[in-house]
């Protein structure tokens, strides 16, 4: 019996534990556009939506806020549908971002509740890729948990990481999302499903937040200097040998340039580091670390504001930071705070100017400085005046239309060129040569007319 010889070149084929994951088992987590089957019916009810569900189903917010004020129960905010979705889910899912932010108030809502297949809000959103979804619910939501696992065993950060959702992925992993947890099926953490599944730029910057595990730009002991600067401007202005000259000559004339990335630590690299930094000189931020001497860390649990606030007092977290000069001072609040200006400006809370409207109040002016709580220099309270316009009875009258003058000869003209000047006498001439013959012929006439008369008395 004849066998064929085995060619080292080859590759050995798909490997044993390539079987183990199915199509039904991966067809969910693989898909772009959809996290699971979507079983809710269109509705095309113009009614408003009366349970906190159909709210959240319909993006409804204004509808969510009258449910929400009117009062609602733990059997209402629990309420599941055929996949095990509460309201928050859906609104994960479908990327409604008023929704989750209006949720964030209510009551008996569970952050950490699972579906059938053990997805979690965080799960659904990171999955189907809405960053600013994901940020909300890890800033503002407490109790959080990154690491809970669906039935095939993966948490957030790898189902962001195999469908190459990149900014997710560095959003958990700045959050506190364990890097290296593995799935309890393949034994995989995220960088090797996303290398497994042909995400490179998920890879990439994965690679890129492992190098620079720490954002040191927003602490308080940045120093916005570059390291490199009085070397690189000694190593220009040295004086250079007759080589050197006909080199950096040649290379001048002669290279290529491709386009690449910034050089690690270099002057582009720098440059991009200093003004996104809250405590750049170059820019004017409008936000401040509630934290400044703890950074964003790789793998480092961040707590929720809500989190925040019950840990330190408010007066702590009220002290704003004055920047000048690169150097950081804090200052003494003298008058108000960023709540007290906020809610006793006026009594009217539909004209009330809030930078986070659907978020609560007590939570979002808290962390707001009072920079931005007093907007501008027409408006220092941050209430926006309410202002009545009537119609006039009569109608507006019209402008007359101004005579154009003609100007004296003491104002100063614009030289006619030499060709309109020839053009009109031309014309001038013409005029005058017609008229002539005109009054020419008027006066044969006229006599004619005469001698015509003459005769006839004759």
């Amino acid at each position: 019996m004849a066998v064929a010889a085995k060619d080292p070149h080859l590759g050995s084929g798909p490997d044993e534990d390539d079987v183990s994951l199915s199509e039904s088992d991966s067809d969910s987590i693989l898909s772009d556009d959809s996290v699971l089957p979507d079983y809710t019916s269109e509705t095309t009810d113009s009614r408003a939506a009366s349970t906190l569900y159909q709210a959240c189903a319909r993006n409804e917010h204004v509808s969510l806020r009258k449910v929400l004020e009117r009062g609602v129960t733990k059997e209402e905010v629990r309420e599941l549908d055929i996949n095990g979705w509460n309201g928050l889910m859906v609104a994960c899912c479908k990327g409604f971002v008023d929704i989750v932010y209006g949720l964030q108030t209510c009551p008996f809502i569970d952050i950490n509740h699972q579906d059938n297949e053990g997805n979690t809000a965080v799960m659904i959103a990171s999955q189907a890729g809405h960053v600013n979804t994901v940020m909300y619910l890890l800033n503002y939501y407490p109790g959080i948990d990154t690491e809970i696992r669906d039935c095939r065993g993966f948490t957030a950060l790898i189902k962001a990481a195999m469908t190459g959702r990149t900014d997710v992925m560095a959003a958990l992993v700045m959050a506190g999302a364990d890097i290296h947890a593995v799935d309890t099926t393949r034994g995989k953490c995220a960088q090797d499903w996303a290398l497994k599944t042909g995400r490179y730029e998920t890879l990439h910057r994965l690679r890129r937040l492992n190098m620079r595990p720490k954002a040191e730009q927003c602490c308080e002991s940045y120093v916005p200097d570059w390291p490199e600067l009085q070397e690189r401007v000694a190593k220009a202005t040295s004086e250079k040998t007759a080589k050197e000259k006909i080199t950096q000559r040649i290379k001048s004339s002669f290279g290529f340039r491709f386009p690449r990335d910034p050089q690690d630590d270099g002057a582009l690299d720098h440059m991009v580091r200093m003004t996104t930094s809250v405590h750049s000189p170059l820019i004017s931020t409008g936000c401040r670390p509630l934290c400044p001497t703890s950074p964003p860390e790789v793998g480092k649990r961040r707590l929720a504001v809500p989190e925040l606030m019950k840990k330190h007092p408010d007066k702590e977290l009220e002290s704003p930071v004055c920047h000048s000069n690169g150097s950081v001072s804090h200052m003494i609040p003298s008058i108000h705070s960023a709540e007290a200006i906020h809610t006793t400006c006026c009594a009217e809370t539909q004209r009330r100017d809030s930078l986070l409207s659907l978020a609560s109040a007590k939570v979002a002016t808290a962390f707001i400085p009072r920079s931005m709580a007093r907007r501008n220099s027409i408006f220092p309270s941050g209430c926006i005046p309410k202002i009545d316009i009537s119609r006039p009875s009569d109608a507006t009258p019209k402008k007359e239309k101004k005579k154009k003058k003609k100007r004296e000869n003491g104002f100063l003209e614009l030289p006619k060129p030499r060709y309109k000047e020839i053009k009109e006498e031309k014309k001038r001439e013409k005029k005058k040569a017609d008229k002539e013959k005109a009054e020419k012929e008027k006066e044969k006439k006229e006599k004619k007319k005469g001698k015509d008369d003459k005769k006839a008395k004759n």
